[in-house]
């Protein structure tokens, strides 16, 4: 099924839209670390969640795109057991990787859930892998996790990991190995720049932009925050907070993620919890923007992503939810396929953004009734006055069932917020939505 599920995927790539998440259902990878290589292509090399009881799995696989409209994704294209283990002296599970390129060779950085957070390097003649003979790399009796490099301008590696505070030290030219003498325990950290895990280093006109998991609200590492400096070794200035992650799942912990410029335009990448979990994550991506001083402005969570509002005239996959309150979560409900479960009374979800066109003035869904429910439809803000309701019934059966119902007319582009109301503990399953004249 591995293989049929890829060929799939290979083709329906290059038919799907610009959306959030980028993955495709049944599909759970976190940690997105981008970077554009001289094929003028981007690429995501991130973890690879498979259960809501325990992070990340024994693979990677690799994200492809060329217009970040369509996705391709590469399965298991590096392991550290099973098929393609190529990490000889562990089978812990494999955490956030990031890769980089020079002289003709890729190498991917991973990080091992072992006992001393072990970190290694495999290579590859292709940015989509196999990536081959993993071997450790000695951090001097630092060994973390969460692996970022950054090669400057001048040729100078720089290797950078760990938790609650950043270190650095700079690579030998093999990309293998690091000079110890050169380690920096606290190139930023918790106390004055909120840092928590998960680094990624980029430059910009002259600017050293560091960025990371960011613990500055609730106390949970839920934003994707940044820290500038004039050196690669610091000192950094805290920056703010890009994006922010919170209310995209019940209980949803962690953010982990990078920022690129492809094609003119820059962009985030980070990812959203599912499964009423702190794992089971899903890479998404919103464009961003620098102001003259070299700040960047902080964007919310969408559901459109890199494209434009997305087309209310056609089906809306109720997993693109980008805001959930409440019990209901986005969870699968078959191979590959993906619902919003679990709902209750008041629980409440958003879309952003739907271009409605000239007018539309009815709704449909495709709902499963369990012991039933109302629906009501609003726009922009969830206090707005609702523009119409659809009602699901109870169904013993719980089987999927297509409902529809007249609403207010409505034209151009708004954000969609859907309420839910009933008596029973667990009122219906959501697959789709969409609207019609």
């Amino acid at each position: 099924m591995r293989h049929f599920f890829l060929i799939f995927l290979l083709i329906s790539a290059y038919v799907s839209r610009a959306q959030n998440p980028i993955v495709p259902a049944g599909v759970y990878i976190a940690d997105p670390s981008a970077h554009v290589w001289d094929n003028g292509k981007l690429y995501i090399y991130g973890s690879l969640d498979e259960s809501p009881d325990y992070y990340c799995s024994h693979r990677h696989h690799i994200l492809e795109t060329n217009n970040m409209i369509n996705w391709r994704i590469y399965e298991n294209r590096f392991a550290s057991k099973g098929e393609n283990d190529e990490v000889p002296y562990s089978d812990a599970f494999l955490y956030a990787p990031d890769c980089m390129y020079k002289d003709g060779m890729y190498y991917l950085y991973y990080c091992l859930a072992d006992i001393n957070g072990t970190e290694g390097v495999a290579t590859s003649t292709s940015p989509t892998g196999p990536f081959i003979n993993g071997q450790k790399i000695a951090l001097g009796g630092i060994e973390e996790i969460d692996p970022a490099v950054f090669i400057d301008d001048d040729g100078t590696g720089y290797y950078i990991w760990g938790q609650f505070q950043a270190k650095v030290a700079r690579l030998k030219p093999n990309m293998k190995e690091i000079d110890t003498t050169s380690i920096i325990t606290d190139l930023v950290t918790e106390k004055e720049h909120f840092f928590h895990e998960g680094g990624y280093m980029v430059k910009r006109n002259g600017k050293y932009y560091f960025v990371y998991a960011d613990i500055s609200r609730g106390n949970r590492p839920t934003c994707i925050g940044y820290s500038i400096s004039d050196s690669p070794l610091g000192p950094f200035t805290y920056g703010g907070v890009i994006v922010d992650n919170n209310y995209s799942d019940p209980s949803n912990w962690n953010n982990h993620g990078s920022i690129v410029e492809f094609r003119g335009q820059w962009y985030v990448f980070y990812h959203r919890a599912t499964h009423n979990s702190r794992m089971m994550r899903k890479a998404c991506v919103e464009p961003i923007s620098f102001n003259d001083d070299g700040s960047i402005n902080e964007v919310e969570m969408t559901s459109q992503g890199a494209g434009p509002p997305l087309n209310a005239l056609e089906k809306l996959e109720a997993e693109r939810a980008c805001l959930l309150f409440g019990n209901v979560r986005i969870q699968a409900f078959d191979q590959y396929k993906e619902e919003l479960g679990q709902i209750k009374h008041n629980d409440n979800v958003a879309y952003k953004y739907l271009d409605f066109k000239d007018g539309m003035n009815e709704i449909i869904v495709r709902a499963k009734g369990i012991h039933g429910g109302r629906i009501s439809v609003r726009l922009d803000q969830p206090w707005n006055p609702e523009i119409g309701f659809i009602d699901i019934p109870p169904d013993k059966e719980a089987s999927w069932q297509e409902y529809r119902s007249k609403i207010k007319t409505v034209s151009g582009v708004h954000a969609l917020w859907l309420y839910f109301y009933g008596e029973e503990e667990e009122l219906m399953a959501l697959d789709w939505i969409k609207f019609s004249y």
